[in-house]
């Protein structure tokens, strides 16, 4: 995140309106709605985990059972079964 200088910024009456509010202060403007990132997708974390789960659901259509899969992912038997479960409609609608 990049810090500006309000006075490079904002036009002089705009400014004064902001600093009746505000002084000396940092402020966070958040992006509109429409132009804000997916949670992970600037970072990757979304592509990441997306690929852990593919990889999951795959190994379990290949026969490994739910407590192994869960055993070697750290996660519990029922975020296993999410997972799987989720993979296998998006495979049935495709």
């Amino acid at each position: 995140m990049n810090y500006k200088n309000g006075e490079q910024v904002f036009p002089p009456k705009l400014l004064e309106e902001l600093q009746k509010y505000v002084q000396g202060e940092l402020v966070y403007i958040p992006r509109l709605s429409t132009q804000r990132a997916a949670w992970g997708e600037m970072s990757g974390a979304r592509a990441e985990i997306n690929h852990r789960n593919s990889a999951i659901y795959e190994q379990y259509r290949h026969g490994l059972h739910v407590s192994a899969l869960a055993v070697r992912y750290h996660l519990s038997e029922d975020s296993i079964r999410k997972i799987i479960v989720k993979f296998s409609r998006q495979n049935r609608s495709s």
